[in-house]
């Protein structure tokens, strides 16, 4: 056959640097050109040559790291969302049992070490906790050992393990060391605590990747389940799924189109936001194309059906969505950084230093090389690097949150803090979203009836957006409704009401065009205005004349600008994508203060702009809030939703700005930025203080004191550097952002 991309589900696979060995493994085989993890669907894309390699080679080059795929056709959806969830419940469980059980433990190991049976309480205890609970990390650490190669689970794995074992011996035989002079401390609360800090971050790291699955199936649930297809002049209702090409389909007013298609009966408005972005209607007429899932406004219409399933316009944001979470690359944990540095320098101190007591130390030399090998690795046990991250995290996340700032993750965080280049979705992000009434002419002349109150009254019958524009605009002008004897709407064009006798109309140019209406120099000149503008002219006429003019727009938000130019003194590259027409993409962008644009998006396109300019380097930040942007936002390495558009944009980001305000979108940058800092500092000093506490361990001191390792020493090293951590992320609470 040649090549061909093939998507399976993946076994094995538990955090970020677990994605990185799959995608390493499998791009390094015979006959692949490229493999590309998707860590919250727990599925890989890989696209090879099946005349060189196939799944039973691909399979067992992974299995022999640990990993394994499942030779399964992938569907995304509810099963995925199931497997997330079955996680989420099983992190969550160890989590309350880790708890449970270390809490006692670090009690005794803090205030009881010395009451009766202590240590075997705590060995009781922690047991579970390390062996069962944390088994997990040891796991991971034997998978990366055997590749060469070390993360944080190896670091977690090395110290908690070293420790327990230490414990072990000293609780078993504390006679040992004691006649040797040395006394035999334990270390379970160590092991303990670490595990079940860790287990925490876990939890909270699966929360939010299980939030991206939940925006697929929010997706997907967004089609109708049935479509009405006419049959010998009958109307019947099927599954939507069993609709087929070339079928005549029925769509009432105020329902979903099921599937794309071509119009062939009637006219209508269809509201194609959840496609386009823009809030505005859009006129179909025959010969036009429908989009399945948009929602049909006032007025019956026939199409035929010509993309089905996996054809459909939704179906192939859903597959963009996914392509996109695969794409992504994933970025390695900064802890996972330096312990790749870390662990094996830890490990060769050790090795080192218990042949050194083993060759040229005192009698009983190999004592004092156990003694100190292990205490190497034990006081190297990362109490202060398990709480380096979280706790910048959670007062990163809680001081966004009194910002009006939600942060999903680190990882998003890392990313917030190198983004160079920002790509602003129009509807809803830089301008209000909705349409409202920006200009307004009135050229009634004499004693002509009062139009507005009775085009108050008439509007107010329509579910039109644009009708709605001028309800609220009228009402805010203090107009008073007036009476009307019969409202018809008129699907596609506008409204026809009529008074005394008198026809009133009101719609588009066209309307006017059709029913002979006379439209004023004035009225007609300032029209073209409007559009120049980027803006929707609504006529209102009464009789056969044209009286009233409203310009209809989505209007661009009052901070736009400033905001805007803020990004460009933080040296951003600025780019603005929308679904609307070039006219008003040129209008919004030159008030907006933003050189670079692209109109008519689909959501293809968008996810295509956010592509290329990352393929020329750009660490890109993309700020949405529709259906139609969370390809986008799922492809750019920094995903921004604004709070006020689509629970689907929001699951597809990494941050969202709870009010929708564009203001706060630098905001969000400078605390991400301002977060990551502190979690680096927090990692300098918690290695920091392991490092200047291994030579002590190693036996630095024996010489001029005659201790091999001072608990005292060790134990105010590893409370310090626990509490400077802490301390250093507190300070973002109170720095000014």
């Amino acid at each position: 056959m040649g090549v061909v991309k093939k998507t399976w589900d993946v076994e094995g696979m538990s955090c970020a640097s677990c994605a990185t060995s799959v995608q390493n493994i499998l791009s390094g085989n015979k006959g692949v050109n490229s493999a590309s993890v998707n860590l919250s669907a727990n599925t890989v894309l890989v696209e090879y040559d099946d005349t060189q390699t196939g799944f039973p080679e691909l399979n067992e080059r992974l299995s022999s790291a640990g990993y394994y795929l499942l030779n399964n056709e992938h569907k995304s959806g509810h099963t995925s969302g199931e497997r997330e969830k079955r996680k989420l419940d099983v992190l969550r469980k160890k989590l309350v049992a880790a708890a449970i059980l270390t809490t006692p433990v670090f009690i005794y190991g803090m205030f009881f070490m010395h009451a009766p049976y202590a240590n075997m309480i705590m060995l009781a205890l922690s047991f579970p906790v390390i062996a069962i609970l944390g088994s997990d990390f040891f796991i991971i650490a034997w998978k990366k050992a055997r590749r060469m190669e070390a993360s944080m689970d190896t670091l977690v794995a090395v110290g908690t393990g070293s420790a327990f074992l230490f414990s072990l011996f000293n609780t078993l035989f504390p006679e040992y060391l004691l006649a040797r002079g040395h006394e035999p401390h334990v270390y379970y609360e160590a092991a303990a605590v670490i595990i079940t800090l860790i287990l925490a971050g876990r939890f909270l790291e699966q929360k939010a990747k299980s939030k991206t699955s939940e925006s697929i199936k929010k997706l997907m649930g967004l089609q109708p389940a049935i479509a009405r297809i006419i049959v010998n002049g009958k109307v019947e209702e099927i599954p939507v799924d069993q609709v087929t090409p070339g079928q005549s389909l029925m769509v009432r007013p105020g329902e979903k189109i099921p599937v794309d298609g071509t119009l062939t009966e009637g006219t209508a408005w269809i509201d194609e936001s959840m496609i386009t972005g823009e809030s505005m209607p859009v006129e179909k007429k025959k010969g036009d194309k429908v989009i399945g899932s948009t929602m049909n406004g006032a007025g019956s219409f026939v199409f035929r059906a010509e993309k089905v399933g996996s054809e459909t316009m939704l179906a192939r944001i859903i597959a963009l969505v996914e392509e996109a979470q695969g794409s992504k690359a994933t970025i390695q944990k900064m802890a996972d950084k330096f312990a790749g540095i870390f662990v094996p320098t830890v490990i060769i101190i050790s090795i080192a230093t218990f042949f050194v007591w083993y060759l040229a130390g005192p009698g009983p030399s190999l004592t004092y090389a156990f003694v100190t090998s292990v205490s190497v690795l034990i006081i190297a046990c990362p109490c202060a690097l398990g709480l380096a991250t979280p706790t910048a995290l959670m007062v990163g996340i809680g001081r966004g949150a009194d910002l009006g700032i939600l942060i999903r993750e680190a990882q998003s965080l890392e990313v917030a803090g190198k983004v160079d280049t920002i790509v602003l979705d129009k509807t809803g992000t830089l301008t209000i979203g909705k349409p409202e009434v920006t200009g307004y002419l009135n050229d009634k002349k004499g004693n002509r009836p009062d139009i507005e109150g009775m085009l108050l009254e008439a509007e107010s019958r329509s579910e039109h957006p644009l009708g709605q524009a001028i309800v609220t605009f009228l009402t805010a002008e203090g107009v008073k409704p007036g009476k009307i004897e019969s409202f018809k709407s008129l699907t596609g064009q506008g409204i026809e009401f009529q008074k005394g006798g008198v026809r009133y109309l009101a719609g588009s140019s066209r309307l006017m065009e059709d029913n002979k209406i006379i439209v004023p120099a004035r009225i007609s000149q300032q029209a073209l205005e409007f559009e120049k503008e980027g803006k929707t002219p609504v006529f209102a006429a009464c009789g056969d004349k044209a009286e009233v003019l409203f310009a209809v727009s989505d209007r661009l938000r009052e901070n736009a600008a400033n905001s805007v130019s803020e990004m460009k003194k933080m040296g951003l590259q600025v780019h603005m994508l929308t679904g609307d027409n070039s006219e008003t993409a040129k209008v919004i962008s030159a008030m907006a203060g933003i050189d670079k644009y692209v109109a008519n998006a689909m959501p293809a396109q968008k996810l295509e702009y956010i592509k290329e300019l990352q393929s020329a380097g750009k660490i890109v930040a993309m700020a949405g809030d529709g259906i139609n942007d969370s390809p986008a936002l799922t492809q750019a390495d920094l995903g921004i939703a604004m709070g006020s558009g689509t629970d689907i944009a929001m699951e597809s980001s990494d941050i969202t700005i709870i009010k929708g305000d564009i203001d706060k979108i630098m905001t969000a940058l400078r605390l991400s930025r301002e977060t990551v800092k502190t979690i680096r500092q927090n990692l300098f000093w918690a290695f920091i203080y392991n490092i200047s506490g291994i030579p002590v361990a190693a036996g630095i001191l024996y010489p001029l004191t005659g201790y091999l390792l001072n608990p005292m020493i060790a134990g105010a090293a590893m409370a310090f550097s626990s509490v400077s951590v802490i301390t250093n992320s507190l300070r973002l609470k109170r720095k000014r952002i």
